[in-house]
């Protein structure tokens, strides 16, 4: 059994350490290095451990189909996150083209589903491939989880910005059309998401009335409107002051405009009928500004959507004090049982 990364080693570098100079370790079969970035043919010492397998995974989009590609040159690649320290479990996404659910399978179904974003500044994708604490702690409240990789606005996708939503709005639509497969009750699927990823997950939530591709099978009728959505430590504006100044980058690589960059800033675009809606966020966030946050449960209240927003003292990005987790999960946890995720 490979060993869990846990929260603290998973978290801590979602969105802030993004653009923190790693070797791109390129493979061919999952398993055997065979180019490292800026530096052809030399494989650092902490690389030399084949990343761990991934888990059980099925890709969002059939053979074919992923919208867009036309044009695309990006090769998606593996990489450690961390090559001094060689955890080959600590890993991220680069350059996605096909994007996977990997299923993490609970002991105990209760027929629920989550759909967990990881984050990544929209530079890649920060996700554990076979399994962190987060997702089985998920998995341990009964939950079927699926973790999704998501395609990268930068790598030039004809739809822009909105690349990932596609993938995000196919996931949850995939979920719902495998249900029977996998134990799961189509209205009983909840979504969390994690720095850019919460920023995923709040946009994915607050756009279940509009359709960003053309369907492509029978999953496609179904809905993408979450039952609950959880949102961490999570980029939410594209607007100054507040907004992380990297993602909007990658969001934007040739630049965008104000009007652009509202319409993927989430407190402009609610829906009467949000979805209820968690927050989690430190005050002492050194990458993502506690105000996305704040902001995005303001506007909720306002419209009496149910919210729940939880700003702690400390936790810097990830949540974390002395090492520690805080009670984020837990808190959601509660919140989500009152909305029904859970029984």
């Amino acid at each position: 059994m490979p060993a869990l990364l846990d929260r603290r080693q998973l978290l801590t570098a979602v969105a802030a350490s993004a653009l923190l100079p790693v070797a791109a370790l390129a493979q061919n079969s999952g398993t055997t290095p065979v180019a490292v970035a800026g530096k052809p043919g030399e494989i650092p010492e902490g690389m030399k451990l084949p990343l761990l397998p991934q888990l059980e995974s099925f890709p969002i989009w059939p053979e074919g189909k992923v919208p867009g590609s036309a044009g695309v040159a990006a090769k998606e690649e593996w990489i450690l996150r961390n090559p001094k320290d060689g955890d080959p479990n600590d890993t991220a996404a680069m350059h996605v083209t096909n994007p996977i659910l990997m299923v993490q399978r609970p002991a105990k179904p209760d027929g629920s589903a989550i759909l967990m974003i990881p984050g990544g500044s929209y530079t890649r994708v920060a996700v554990t491939r076979s399994g962190s604490s987060i997702d089985q702690t998920f998995a341990g409240s009964g939950s079927t989880v699926f973790i999704m990789t998501y395609r990268l606005p930068h790598d030039g996708w004809a739809a822009g910005p909105e690349a990932p939503l596609q993938d995000a709005q196919r996931a949850i639509r995939l979920i719902r059309h495998r249900a029977k497969e996998f134990g799961v009750d189509p209205a009983r699927v909840g979504v969390a998401g994690f720095s850019a990823g919460g920023h995923l997950a709040g946009w994915l939530t607050e756009s279940f009335g509009r359709e960003t591709y053309e369907p492509v099978d029978e999953a496609d009728k179904l809905s993408t409107k979450p039952l609950v959505t959880g949102m961490f430590f999570p980029v939410m504006t594209m607007m100054a002051p507040y907004a992380h100044e990297t993602s909007v980058k990658n969001m934007f690589p040739k630049g965008g405009t104000d009007e652009e960059k509202r319409k993927i800033s989430l407190e402009f675009n609610l829906p009467a009928d949000m979805p209820p809606t968690f927050l989690a966020h430190a005050n002492d966030d050194p990458a993502v500004a506690p105000e996305n946050s704040l902001i995005l449960f303001n506007a909720l209240r306002a419209q009496k959507t149910p919210t729940e927003l939880h700003l702690f003292e400390v936790g810097g990005h990830g949540l974390i004090e002395n090492g520690k987790d805080l009670p984020h999960l837990a808190l959601f946890e509660t919140f989500a049982k009152r909305h029904g995720l859970w029984k």
